[in-house]
């Protein structure tokens, strides 16, 4: 419910005076709410939201509309959506029963057409967007996500937030040279640590590659982004075993940087990388 107030002017003779100012109340007879069911996107994630839309009245509200606008925002010039409607990701409750899907439209905008809110009841809209390439995943990020509830004569605003999740993601490759190795000869692992997180992995994150060298490499040297190191301080060696493992805190990880095209609005990810390399004779 909401007060409205109304004050009107009388204009004569170069003089103005005005009225008294009226009061009324509004009823909101179709009320509306929206939530976001996740609590954090990342690049390609699926975001869920839901809609519940309440009928206080006593006729049905036939026809009713809701226009989701996927987040869009404008960069530059450019309007882009970060989200994508997740098809046949709909769920549709009357007074808590699932009923068949509206109309949808894809968008953007997303549309979903042909709700009827029952008379005293109520409607709940469940569905999903998956996070796409223009959406900023940069740490501090929000998607805010807009969506318009029309039943024909009156308009219902709805908001939800969503933050980015802040976090390293790493993952690890590992490469060898030369490509044929003789018995005597030398060899070099190289393993490349990869972040594209938004947050830097640090020595408190405990990161530590394992291995076990076969045929079983003696002796060894070790570099850390160029950097020598020493077993014992920085990793420990089994040369019975091939047994090679980095010690807790030794290893940390840049965060990934973005940049956002401005022409086509994605957004490019580069990596954080620490790079170790393990060198040995087999």
């Amino acid at each position: 419910m909401a007060t409205i107030f109304n004050q009107a002017t009388l204009s004569f003779g170069g003089v103005q005076t005005n009225s008294n100012v009226t009061e009324a109340e509004v009823l909101e007879v179709l009320s509306a709410t929206k939530t976001a069911v996740s609590l954090d996107y990342g690049t390609g994630d699926g975001i869920a939201y839901a809609i519940s839309i309440v009928n206080s009245g006593t006729t049905p509200f036939t026809d009713v509309t809701v226009t989701d606008d996927l987040g869009a925002f404008t960069s530059g010039t450019l309007t882009l959506t970060p989200l994508d409607y997740i098809d046949g990701s709909v769920r549709y409750y009357q007074n808590g029963t699932l009923a068949a899907a509206p109309t949808v439209t894809a968008g953007p905008p997303l549309v979903f057409s042909g709700i009827t809110v029952p008379a005293g009841g109520n409607v709940l809209l469940i569905y999903e967007a998956k996070v796409n390439a223009f959406a900023d995943v940069s740490a501090g990020s929000v998607i805010t996500n807009t969506a318009v509830v029309n039943n024909g004569t009156c308009e219902s605003v709805l908001s939800a937030e969503v933050p980015v999740r802040e976090a390293a993601e790493l993952s690890l490759t590992k490469s060898v040279c030369p490509g044929e190795i003789t018995c005597g000869g030398e060899v070099t692992y190289t393993f490349i640590v990869r972040n594209t997180g938004n947050t830097e992995a640090v020595a408190t994150d405990d990161v530590i590659i394992t291995d076990t060298f076969n045929p079983i490499l003696n002796p060894i040297t070790v570099t850390y982004n160029g950097t020598a190191w020493t077993e014992g301080t920085n990793y420990t060696y089994d040369t019975a075993t091939g047994a090679f493992a980095t010690l807790a805190g030794q290893i940390t990880v840049p965060a990934a940087t973005y940049a956002r095209d401005p022409v086509s609005g994605s957004v490019t990810v580069t990596p954080g990388t620490a790079v170790l390399t393990v060198t040995g004779t087999i």
